[in-house]
């Protein structure tokens, strides 16, 4: 069965692996219920679908971590977040709508725009 990402699911992986990167472990279903705004019943059917795919793994006692497979997914949709975001501060958008609008775009845009701001935003800095 081929993974459908939806924005919701590349939201929990993103969520999951921004607190990783913070070293915020363990990772547990409150904590990416308040930073994403939704329920935890929410959060723990997300995880459930989750685990199916093999993106995550879950301890019994609750710690959640990404598997290999789910870190990947992650790694991308975290590195198109900060390349967006760079990207829209760079043409004077306000931190806050930046913040906002990348949350949207890093799930919708094509690969080839996606090199392009990547590319504008490395020759920017030159």
């Amino acid at each position: 069965m081929e993974d459908i990402l939806t924005k919701s699911i590349e939201d929990y992986l993103e969520a999951i692996y921004i607190f990783e990167l913070k070293n915020e472990s363990p990772v547990q279903s409150l904590k990416i219920a308040n930073f994403l705004n939704v329920s935890k019943p929410a959060v723990n059917k997300a995880m459930n679908r989750l685990i199916d795919d093999g993106f995550i793994e879950k301890k019994f006692y609750g710690s959640i971590s990404l598997t290999d497979k789910g870190r990947d997914i992650a790694k991308n949709v975290y590195n198109k977040h900060c390349t967006l975001k760079t990207f829209l501060l760079n043409l004077g958008v306000s931190a806050e709508t930046a913040e906002n609008d990348c949350c949207l775009l890093e799930h919708v845009i094509s690969l080839e725009t996606f090199e392009k701001i990547k590319l504008f935003n490395e020759n920017k800095g030159k």
